[in-house]
C-alpha cells in the first residue's frame, strides 16, 4: 500500500502571520491552516490524519462519508483514499448538485458519490455500510465534517500549536475566531484551552481570559451551541464535569447571512478586501464568511486595542468558484 509521508510523520505546525492594520481598532492575526501541504490544505487535512492511522489499523478497505458539493472534507477524504490506494464512497444530498472545484476534485480522485434527499442521509449510510460488509469488505465511516473524538483530537492539537507560539513570541491572544460548521474545529480548541488552563493551574501559573468564538456558517445558535458542548463532553469524558465552563463556548449564528453556502455581497467585499490587502484566499461558504462575521462580532462588541487571531480552516478550491461566480455577474 502506497503511503502518505505528510501523515506518517506527523503535520508540522501551521503559520500564523500578522495581517495588515486595515481592519479596525484591534491587532489581527491570521493561522494558515490552508497551508498544510495535502491536497490544498486546510483543518480536514489535520482531521484526516488522525482518521488516516486509524483506518490503516484496522486494514479498512474503503473509506466512507458524508458531505455536500462544496465540501472541503469530502475533497480530502477522497484524495488520502485515493494516495493509499483504497476506495472511497461518499453518500451526498441531492438537493444541491451544482459541480464545484471540490465536486471535480472527488470525482478526479475516484470516489463514488451517492446522492439521497438529505432527510435520508442516515438511513442511506447505514444501509450502505452494511452493504459493504455483506460483500465481504472492511469499510470505515467518518463523520461528515470529520466529527468526532478524532476530529477534536486533532483540533486540540490545533489550540496547542496557538498557546506553544504564543509562548515564543511573548504575545497573547485575547480572541480566537473561527468558522464553526458540524462543531468538531471549535471543540477541539475549547478543549485543548481547557486542558491547558489546568494543566496552568497545577503548575501555579496565572490562566488567562482568551475567548474562543466560533462563527457559524449554517446552524441556528441553540442546535450549534449542543452540538459543541456534547463533543467537548465526548471527548473530556470522565473530565467534563471537573473541567467544562458553558462561558467558555461562545457560539454565534448572528452572521449566517442566510444559511450554508448563501452568496452575499457583504461576504464578496470582504473576500476581494482580504485578497488585495494581504494575499489570502477565502471563501463564501466558509472562511470568507467566518471572516465577515468576526468583524461584525468585533463591532457589535465593541472591542478595540484586542489581540485577535483567525484560524484559516481553509476551502482554497471553493475561492475560484467565488472567482467563476464574480466573473459570470460582472457579464
Amino acid at each position: 500500500m502506497r503511503q502518505i509521508a505528510l501523515f506518517e510523520q506527523g503535520i508540522s505546525p501551521t503559520p500564523i502571520v500578522k495581517m495588515s492594520g486595515c481592519y479596525g481598532e484591534n491587532e489581527y492575526y491570521i493561522k494558515r491552516e490552508d497551508m498544510i501541504p495535502f491536497s490544498f490544505g486546510g483543518n480536514k487535512a489535520r482531521k484526516a490524519a488522525v482518521f488516516y492511522k486509524e483506518i490503516k489499523a484496522c486494514g479498512a478497505d474503503i473509506v466512507m462519508t458524508y458531505g455536500s458539493n462544496s465540501s472541503n472534507h469530502c475533497r480530502i477524504i477522497a484524495n488520502m483514499a485515493a494516495s493509499m490506494g483504497i476506495a472511497c464512497h461518499i453518500i451526498s444530498p441531492e438537493e444541491n448538485r451544482e459541480r464545484l472545484y471540490n465536486t471535480r476534485l472527488v470525482e478526479d480522485f475516484g470516489a463514488t458519490v451517492e446522492t439521497c434527499p438529505v432527510t435520508e442521509v442516515s438511513g442511506t449510510i447505514d444501509r450502505r455500510m452494511e452493504s459493504f460488509r455483506q460483500e465481504g469488505r472492511n469499510p470505515y465511516f467518518i463523520m461528515g465534517g470529520g466529527h468526532g473524538n478524532p476530529g477534536t483530537r486533532a483540533c486540540v492539537e490545533t489550540y496547542r500549536e496557538i498557546a506553544a507560539w504564543e509562548e515564543e513570541h511573548g504575545l497573547h491572544f485575547d480572541y480566537i475566531f473561527h468558522a464553526s460548521g458540524t462543531g468538531t474545529t471549535q471543540a477541539g480548541l475549547v478543549c485543548g484551552k481547557l486542558l491547558s488552563d489546568a494543566e496552568r493551574k497545577e503548575s501555579g501559573q496565572v490562566v488567562g481570559g482568551q475567548k474562543i468564538v466560533g462563527i457559524s456558517i449554517a446552524r441556528n445558535e441553540e442546535r450549534g451551541r449542543e452540538v459543541v458542548r456534547q463533543s467537548i463532553e465526548d471527548y473530556l469524558g470522565a473530565r467534563y464535569t471537573e473541567l467544562f465552563r458553558e462561558q467558555e463556548l461562545i457560539f454565534t449564528d448572528e452572521y449566517c447571512m442566510g444559511g450554508y453556502g448563501k452568496y452575499t455581497p457583504e461576504i464578496a467585499e470582504t473576500i476581494e478586501e482580504v485578497m488585495k490587502r494581504d494575499g489570502i484566499p477565502m471563501d463564501t461558504t466558509y472562511v470568507g464568511k467566518a471572516f465577515h462575521g468576526m468583524r461584525g462580532y468585533v463591532e457589535a462588541h465593541g472591542l478595540q486595542g484586542k489581540k485577535i487571531l483567525f484560524i484559516h480552516t481553509g476551502g482554497t478550491p471553493l475561492y475560484f468558484d467565488f472567482l467563476e461566480r464574480q466573473k459570470q455577474e460582472s457579464v
